[in-house]
């Protein structure tokens, strides 16, 4: 059986070292999982192409959106967030975003009062998350409130309500939103979280940049007592759902973080 994750660019993606590993574990000799460059234009033409060896796919930026075009059903997640990340093709292709589930896995058991840094995709993934971890007191820090219309719109078909601030151009005023935090979701790009004072003991902090590690805004996190919790974590964590959803056997999580900080150490 053949899988593969698309996206463009996509060379430098993980994906093929965690899914390769699991296969490799799980006993499944004759599953292979390659990369393809795959711009959005060209993702229905690809699907339409493969053929029954194939279990299904992973899908990295730009296509998260465009993939639930391409699907006959999508997850309520999913389909809630407008984006996915699988797409399984046993049978019918159904779209699901792990990225909930790899937030999930990574925060743990969290409660309080949380704050996602960032309106993008991941941010949209992590209301999800924050909502089955059953946390309603959730605040979103961006930097121009005009651009949160899709941010809005996952929030209203998740049926949350989350404040959303324009703070993030002003670093003194989002610190001060991050002051008795529970809970802190940093969605930004390299850099973006930096300048930020984060909260102390006690506090639960993720940071989905994962190189370089720690980011300046994990290690004040550290210093100041926080748990903190790296994008690699949320990127195994994803990838083992995806393989449970693509072989119908639980992901073989020691083996694929073996692997994956493997790989992470000779880069």
């Amino acid at each position: 059986m053949l899988a593969a994750v698309l996206g463009s660019p996509v060379a430098h993606s993980l994906s093929p070292v965690l899914h390769n590993a699991a296969y490799a574990a799980l006993g499944l000799t004759d599953w292979s999982y390659g990369l393809h460059e795959c711009r959005e234009p060209e993702l229905a033409g690809f699907v339409d192409g493969l053929g029954p060896e194939w279990a299904g796919l992973s899908l990295t930026m730009p296509l998260k959106r465009v993939t639930l075009d391409v699907a006959d059903e999508v997850d309520e997640l999913a389909g809630a967030i407008g984006a996915a990340n699988t797409l399984v093709l046993t049978g019918r292709r159904t779209a699901y975003n792990t990225d909930i589930v790899g937030i999930g896995a990574t925060l743990g058991d969290v409660s309080g009062r949380a704050v996602v840094l960032g309106a993008g995709g991941t941010a949209q993934s992590a209301l999800a998350a924050l909502r089955e971890a059953g946390i309603d007191d959730v605040t979103v820090l961006v930097r121009d409130l005009a651009r949160t219309p899709e941010l809005r719109d996952t929030a209203e078909r998740l049926g949350v309500a989350p404040r959303i601030v324009a703070a993030l151009a002003d670093p003194a005023s989002a610190s001060a939103e991050l002051v008795g935090a529970d809970v802190v979701i940093s969605t930004l790009p390299p850099g973006g979280a930096d300048p930020l004072v984060p909260p102390g003991a006690g506090a639960v902090v993720l940071d989905v940049v994962y190189a370089p590690w720690p980011t300046p805004f994990a290690a004040a996190a550290l210093a100041a007592g926080a748990g903190v919790r790296s994008g690699l974590e949320m990127l195994l964590h994803q990838a083992v759902a995806q393989v449970e959803l693509m072989t119908g056997k639980p992901g073989p999580v020691a083996a694929m973080r073996t692997a994956l900080d493997a790989a992470v150490a000779l880069r």
